[in-house]
């Protein structure tokens, strides 16, 4: 059973596949009069292509077990599209499993670890595993996009590539 490696969840090492929504090392500052800090334009929703436009929803995600067998992806070539969990804990955990734009390649498949309030936001036609969340229901706001075109192209593979519960613990470990 051949594991993918689980990378942590960085603005670095997701770089080619689009944004890291988090607080950590972003650009803020005070508004309100000091009562509220506001973390500036962490992504950009990319969604106006055919005349779309973005939508907020919200999606709540079953827990999956390890080991997961990655035999789906889509992507989604007119927008991007944003995950950003609903939580306020460090301990909330889910997979990204994530491949570049164009002809889908099994060798190009990254897994990364994101924890507590680390969100995504697939750039224009990154291939991507749906939802991974782990341990429990999670709720991710989702920001993409509404309007014509097809926006939502699906492989199924045959890979016998799995994530497990090792590359789970060793992501854990690389992240301190």
């Amino acid at each position: 059973m051949p594991a993918l490696t689980i990378h942590p969840l960085s603005r670095a090492s997701f770089a080619p596949f689009g944004d890291v929504i988090m607080l950590e090392g972003a650009r803020h500052y005070p508004i309100n009069q000091g009562t509220t800090e506001r973390y500036h334009a962490l992504a950009t929703a990319d969604t106006a292509a055919e005349g779309g436009q973005p939508i907020i929803s919200l999606f709540r995600g079953q827990p999956r077990t390890l080991p997961l067998e990655i035999a789906i992806m889509e992507r989604h070539p007119l927008g991007s599209q944003a995950f950003v969990p609903v939580t306020q804990s460090d301990e909330d955990e889910y997979l990204v499993v994530v491949a570049p734009p164009g002809e889908f390649r099994l060798e190009d498949v990254r897994a990364f670890l994101g924890r507590g309030f680390q969100g995504v936001n697939y750039a224009k036609g990154v291939w991507h595993h749906p939802l991974i969340a782990l341990h429990k229901v999670s709720d991710f706001l989702v920001v993409d996009r509404i309007g014509q075109g097809a926006n939502c192209d699906e492989i199924t593979l045959q890979t016998d590539t799995w994530l497990t519960e090792a590359a789970l613990h060793q992501a854990r470990a690389a992240k301190g």
